[in-house]
């Protein structure tokens, strides 16, 4: 293996490559999925495959995959995503794109007989068409045309009519020949940097579950309506939010999560009571009786709540996934990789969602998780080292060295 200092430097090599790309005037990036800023970084992406000497392909939604020339039947698929939120940062998927190509150039300089493929996914994030791993979703069956099509982008877009364009395909022959999938990104969350580890060993991927919540009220005077004769509809989602946070502080021993993310008040006026209120909610968990437990009492408050104010309270699920385990073997591996390496490592949960959980039901999975400072994600704020990149590519290329002499 070549040395930490040589390492570093190709790594920041990279980096700096990608770095213009959707630059955003406050220091963040906006590269959403299948946009002209997410196409330039899989263009580049591609090209520094190919002056390193290995094979590249666009399968037909858009991935982009980098591979060692070694042939075989199966191969071992290292993937992560180049897209971002609006007004995102600059780790949260690249990391583990580069954390592949890393990987790819060890191999070849260490002569190991071992087939790789590194990809780059389409459209990770849901800031774009509201829904997430698309390019992941569409080659693994998980997601289907009907889901998908009439999807709009930012700028009104369809995804059939983007797709059209670009000469991709909404049915997409399903990915084969996949021995394992392995993926390093980011936490996106503060445990490995509280617990001083280097590496997160992820055991299970959390699953969303998203809704609507319409509070129905009046809108009244401000002033000339007294206390007593008020229906608003903004007092009443404030005992909804209160008691959504409540639910998910009882469930927190089971990893469960529950928040409100959006809320739309209207009028929205000084002068005059509340009359509609939009929540938007999201639950999250790795245990499925837990989600069920969660949903059911967040009707059952909404519904006390809604019958205590006289308003109208109407909840619709807006989407529902279930929790995704990764492969016992390969966590075990994994575990006993970080321990001859000498990188502290520990076994977590990921509350986030990501690539990796669309490929279970084809292969066995992986996750790996490197710190990130202070836990920010999705903001411009956003940082992790190069040395922890390396500590993850560490641990990943010693567990596929492990595989060939298994």
């Amino acid at each position: 293996m070549i040395s930490t200092i040589e390492d570093m430097q190709y790594l920041e090599n990279i980096f700096n490559k990608f770095y213009a790309i959707g630059t955003t005037d406050n220091g963040g990036v906006t590269r959403l999925g299948y946009s002209e800023e997410e196409d330039k970084m899989h263009n580049i992406f591609k090209l520094i495959g190919e002056e390193e000497g290995f094979q590249t392909y666009e399968d037909e939604v858009g991935n982009t995959y980098v591979l060692n020339n070694q042939e075989s039947n199966e191969h071992y698929l290292i993937g992560s995503h180049l897209d971002s939120v609006i007004n995102g940062g600059r780790y949260d998927g690249v990391a583990g794109v580069i954390a592949g190509l890393m990987i790819l150039k060890w191999a070849k300089k260490d002569k190991l007989n071992i087939p790789i493929k590194v990809v780059a996914f389409r459209c990770e994030e849901s800031s774009n068409f509201g829904m997430c791993t698309i390019g992941s979703g569409l080659i693994t069956n998980e997601i289907s045309k009907n889901d998908i099509e009439n999807l709009v982008s930012k700028k009104g877009k369809t995804l059939k009519e983007i797709f059209g364009k670009k000469g991709y395909s909404l049915n997409p022959k399903k990915i084969s020949n996949i021995k394992q999938y392995l993926e390093l990104h980011i936490e996106q969350g503060k445990v490995l940097e509280e617990y001083r580890v280097r590496v997160g060993v992820v055991s299970d991927i959390a699953a969303p579950r998203r809704f609507n919540i319409y509070i129905q009220g009046e809108a009244e005077h401000s002033g000339a309506t007294p206390m007593n004769m008020r229906y608003d509809a903004l007092c009443a989602a404030s005992e909804v939010i209160l008691s959504i946070e409540k639910i998910g502080k009882k469930e927190a021993m089971k990893k469960s999560v529950a928040t409100v993310g959006v809320l739309n008040n209207s009028p929205n006026v000084l002068n005059v009571i509340p009359g509609e209120v939009k929540l938007g909610v999201d639950i999250r968990g790795i245990d499925k009786n837990s989600l069920n437990s969660m949903e059911e009492e967040i009707r059952e408050v909404s519904e006390n709540i809604s019958k205590k104010r006289n308003v109208e309270i109407f909840i619709e699920k807006t989407s529902e996934l279930l929790p995704v385990k990764m492969s016992q073997y390969m966590q075990e591996r994994l575990a006993e990789c970080c321990k001859k390496t000498k990188i502290s490592y520990k076994i977590l949960p990921s509350g986030a969602g990501h690539d990796a959980m669309v490929f279970p039901k084809i292969c066995d999975t992986a996750l790996i998780f490197i710190p990130c400072s202070k836990g920010i994600s999705h903001n411009k704020n956003e940082f992790t080292s190069l040395e922890s990149i390396l500590d993850g590519t560490k641990v990943m290329y010693e567990y596929l060295k492990g595989e060939i002499y298994k």
